[in-house]
């Protein structure tokens, strides 16, 4: 499934086209095998509290989102080799580096998700 992720609060776009990491083996997986990460294109694990770089070649910005689809926490332009959690997170939303302030993403903003045709 694909999604089209919203900032409702700041009526910018998150995401164009995220992919849903809602089994195990996708959840495991990631965005490990990429070599890069698209402008507008990106990965939501669910459900997910905590994720690592290790073995990434790329950094990435990380939302971690709660249950009501609140932003919780932020990490901008996270390097390889980290890693970052939040108690709180229900779900969490990997994009390009420079997404979170391309969409002016704060914490507190809340996000809406719009399912993508897949014909």
């Amino acid at each position: 499934m694909k999604l089209k992720i919203w900032n409702q609060t700041r009526s910018t776009l998150l995401g164009a086209e995220v992919e849903v990491a809602d089994t195990s083996s996708k959840r495991r997986t990631g965005l490990l095998n990429h070599t890069c990460s698209a402008d507008g294109h990106g990965l939501l694990i669910i459900p997910c509290e905590a994720i690592h770089t290790f073995g990434m070649r790329f950094p990435i910005d990380v939302v971690f989102i709660d249950g009501k689809k609140k932003v919780v926490k932020l990490r901008p332009s996270m390097g390889r080799w980290r890693i970052a959690f939040s108690f709180w997170a229900n779900s969490v939303l990997e994009l390009a580096a420079g997404s979170i302030h391309a969409a002016r993403t704060e914490v507190g903003d809340q996000l809406a998700f719009e399912k993508l045709d897949e014909s």
